[in-house]
């Protein structure tokens, strides 16, 4: 049931809790975004049904539910914030480190002090000197890690679809840099642009991706 973890924590320690997550981990192109959400859960127990239901596994939502999860979101929440690792930074850092590297920036905008970092998947925060739990499925367990997880998404979404106009032959308005059949053959055609990550498999296969700030 989405929240027991958070229920149960809080019933039995009384600790401040944040969650943590990421998307654009397996895109082509782009940076990867990460998000972390402290929420206020007497505010969240208020929510109506229908309306809690949205603050769940952002890849479960469409873009129009995650846009309509948002001000549910900003209504229950004690702060939420966003990190980026650009895509030269994936390239240099490799993905994970580039995640962490993304989570970390989130987390350093907050504005209080938490006694348990929730983190979505099996690998702690490096360089996080804070009491850790990882969730695998944390997005569908945890209302704070789903929240993250959908701010995240959106903000990288929308990230990426402002990009379409500055790269019009790839798609990125509908993939926003996923591996689709669209995406792929756009690549095999058009070849690469400043927003694919030069050491993810095909792009690899151009060779050196040009010198981007993306």
């Amino acid at each position: 049931m989405r929240g027991k973890i958070e229920r149960d924590l809080i019933r039995t320690t009384g600790k401040t809790l944040v969650g943590v997550d990421e998307v654009g981990r397996g895109c082509l192109a782009g940076p990867v975004y990460a998000a972390c959400a402290s929420l206020d859960y007497e505010r969240v127990r208020k929510v109506p049904a229908k309306s809690r239901a949205l603050i769940r596994d952002s890849k479960k939502l469409s873009f129009e539910q995650r846009e309509k999860a948002l001000p549910i979101i900003a209504a229950v929440a004690v702060e939420v914030h966003v990190g980026v690792a650009k895509v030269y930074e994936i390239e240099r850092f490799g993905i994970v480190q580039a995640i962490f590297l993304a989570m970390n920036r989130a987390l350093q905008q907050c504005t209080n002090a938490y006694d348990i970092l929730l983190v979505d998947g099996n690998q702690q925060l490096p360089d996080y000197w804070g009491e850790q739990m990882t969730i695998v499925g944390g997005d569908d367990l945890c209302f704070a890690i789903a929240a993250a997880a959908i701010v995240a998404k959106q903000a990288r979404d929308k990230y990426m679809r402002t990009l379409a106009d500055t790269f019009p032959d790839y798609g990125f308005d509908t993939h926003v840099g996923y591996a689709t059949e669209y995406h792929l053959k756009s690549i095999g055609e058009k070849g690469i642009c400043p927003l694919h990550r030069g050491n993810f498999h095909p792009i690899t296969t151009f060779g050196k991706a040009p010198q981007n700030e993306y």
